[in-house]
């Protein structure tokens, strides 16, 4: 079962992606106030909630906890950020934006859910072909390039 930070006292509370089911336990966790560098590979899930920096590559969850930051480029099934990622993304299923992410980079996957409040600050290609076209670089997706709008401009 992956973990997402409680209420402040200490507990750690179940984590539970939207329309993504449980993801499988937890190979890995960068915990607040470590940091790393270099290649992180990994077959299952793994969550930051500390410093990353470099590469990573998965074949199944990578997910940034809302205190983690990472500066990478990341390759993986399934990428749920809640903290700040600067680096281009590329996902084979979906990536999941919550409202405290924050996103420098380009970001590639067949389906990509974003709630409001969150930052994307570079191009988003996504659709059917989108993940499998960039891992294996074609490129056959459809490219749409976004810009953060305040809430009064919605209104």
């Amino acid at each position: 079962m992956a973990f997402r930070r409680g209420s402040g006292d200490g507990e750690v509370a179940p984590y539970v992606a939207p329309d993504m089911g449980a993801p499988e336990a937890l190979t890995a966790f960068i915990d607040q106030g470590s940091e790393f560098e270099g290649k992180l590979s990994f077959k299952n899930t793994v969550r930051i909630d500390g410093s990353f920096k470099g590469e990573i590559s998965s074949e199944n969850t990578l997910i940034v906890g809302e205190p983690g930051t990472v500066v990478a480029s990341i390759r993986s099934c399934n990428v749920i950020v809640s903290g700040e990622v600067s680096g281009d993304i590329v996902a084979t299923e979906r990536i999941v934006l919550h409202k405290t992410a924050r996103v420098d980079g380009n970001i590639t996957a067949p389906r990509l859910v974003v709630e409001e409040g969150a930052v994307i600050e570079g191009c988003v290609e996504m659709g059917a072909a989108a993940g499998a076209s960039k891992a294996k670089a074609n490129g056959n997706g459809k490219t749409v390039d976004v810009e953060p709008v305040s809430a009064e401009a919605v209104n």
